[in-house]
């Protein structure tokens, strides 16, 4: 399947690009969202950052006629300060953060991140480092990895699916992707497996954010990045599925509210001012179009926060 890049366009409303300006896309992808950005800049830059070294190649052969306002950095945007550090960049104009995996990821049968293609069990973005998917499955004891299905993939039968996977990795190792998900789909009783999404995705889905540590990325990237913005930035962030979502929306939340006193203090004692302003109250979600035109579009929802003055 092709790449889509998600909520596009309004990502690129919603950074309200100046043709000066100094943007980061800290999840590069196939390159969509900084082609964009790259197309409304003059004197501008854009860094653009992603974990996966074959994304960078691959998105910098679409993004050639930009190249001079496009800086690549490869590394987790858990380590923004880092990286802007590196580069003695105090505060950008923009950040855009697209959470999800991209097609080409899931698609590419060698990455192990698909449930429908058979592949070694891998799973991480970056291949050069972490624990892979097979490590997951075949070494965790079961309590972790009932614990990761039902708090990262949300699935309500992650107890027997648990029990499931032990008992045939006792047989023989858990090696790739279709043996995992026949083992999954034979766990699940035979009612769960009639719904809409494939049975294994949850647990896909519960593997993939343990193997690259997903959501301790994103609250260390959600902690860091307003500190970053120039007053008036805007950073805008595209989550796909809960837990994602109720990192932004609380991150946002508390970034707007700025004093943690409690409420019958008289007068505030902490001193924490309010950083940003919620640009987004509810969150932008893909039209009918959208969704017509790329089904993975559909969970996306995208939340838009402004960098204040204090």
């Amino acid at each position: 399947m092709e790449h889509s890049s998600v909520l596009l366009n309004e990502c690129i409303v919603g950074l309200r690009i100046k043709p000066d300006g100094i943007y980061v896309d800290g999840t590069l992808g196939r390159g969509g969202h900084t082609l964009e950005i790259a197309k409304k800049l003059d004197d501008g830059r854009i860094i653009a950052i992603d974990r996966d070294a074959e994304a960078i190649e691959e998105a910098s052969k679409v993004l050639s006629k930009h190249e001079s306002r496009i800086v690549y950095a490869h590394g987790n945007f858990k380590d923004l300060c880092g990286i802007l550090d590196e580069m003695r960049i105090k505060a950008v104009d923009g950040m855009i953060f697209d959470l999800g995996v991209s097609s080409p990821q899931l698609d590419d049968s060698e990455r192990g991140f698909s449930y429908k293609h058979d592949a070694p069990l891998d799973m991480r973005m970056d291949r050069k480092e972490g624990v892979t998917a097979f490590e997951v499955v075949n070494n965790w004891p079961e309590d972790k990895l009932r614990q990761i299905f039902f708090e990262y993939g949300e699935e309500k039968h992650a107890k027997l699916i648990a029990r499931a996977i032990l008992k045939r990795r006792d047989e023989k190792p858990i090696g790739t992707t279709l043996e995992l998900s026949e083992t999954i789909i034979s766990a699940i009783p035979a009612a769960s497996r009639r719904q809409a999404h494939h049975p294994a995705k949850r647990c896909f889905q519960a593997i993939r954010i343990s193997v690259n540590n997903e959501l301790d990325a994103i609250s260390e990237m959600l902690r860091n990045a307003p500190d970053r913005l120039k007053p008036g930035g805007r950073l805008c962030v595209i989550s796909f599925h809960s837990l994602e979502d109720r990192l932004v929306k609380n991150a946002f939340a508390d970034g707007a509210r700025g004093c943690v006193c409690p409420k019958d203090f008289p007068v505030c004692v902490c001193g924490i001012a309010p950083k940003l302003k919620l640009v987004t109250k509810k969150p932008i979600t893909p039209d009918k179009f959208e969704v017509e035109r790329n089904p993975r579009s559909r969970s996306a929802k995208l939340r838009i926060a402004e960098r204040i003055e204090n």
